[in-house]
């Protein structure tokens, strides 16, 4: 998202000014309330720019937005909500551009038996394999989207997902690339 404005001195003409930060504030507020949780609709503003100096009312502000949805028959609602916004400010131009670069992951027939069969290998190792379903984005979206049944999630065990305490459990490795291999000759 890209918003213009007009910059002006701001101490000597203040009101000549048009706040392009300030109106990208106004939007990320508004694209933030798109999130729906129980859809597993989620809209994260990851990174913001603006501005040129202090002393300087902005004319530029960029926000770089992240879309994640659980299921593809989502995608055009969120892409009109998006491709509608319309400035606070009417002295303001907003632009969005991007679009879907993932489809979702979403839950068919083939996944649940490919599923099926990673749960009874990982009963074979003697351990349980638990299933869940994140907003992730990764390689599998794509061979996902084009109906091969597709599992994530196999790798490394930890916590902390690009946060400072992200980390692996190095003792979990053999036990899931034993899993991956007990796939990989069952299918």
């Amino acid at each position: 998202m890209k918003v213009t404005g007009q910059a002006s001195h701001a101490g000597l003409d203040f009101q000549k000014g048009v706040n392009a930060i300030l109106e990208l504030a106004r939007q990320i507020e508004k694209i933030s309330g798109f999130t729906d949780l129980k859809k597993g609709l989620t809209v994260n503003v990851g990174i913001v720019g603006g501005g040129s100096r202090v002393n300087v009312v902005p004319a530029e502000a960029a926000a770089q937005v992240d879309v994640r949805i659980a299921r593809m028959k989502d995608a055009a609602g969120i892409e009109r909500k998006m491709r509608s916004l319309r400035p606070f400010n009417r002295k303001c131009k907003v632009e969005v551009t991007g679009g879907l670069n993932r489809p979702p992951m979403e839950r068919t027939a083939g996944v649940a038996a490919l599923y099926a069969k990673a749960v009874e290998i990982a009963r074979g190792l003697g351990w349980k394999l638990g299933e869940a379903a994140v907003g992730g984005g990764s390689d599998g979206n794509f061979t996902a989207g084009m109906g091969i049944p597709t599992l994530d999630g196999l790798g490394g065990v930890g916590d902390g997902a690009h946060a400072v305490h992200e980390h692996i459990v190095i003792s979990e490795l053999p036990r899931r690339a034993a899993l991956v291999a007990g796939l990989i000759e069952a299918v």
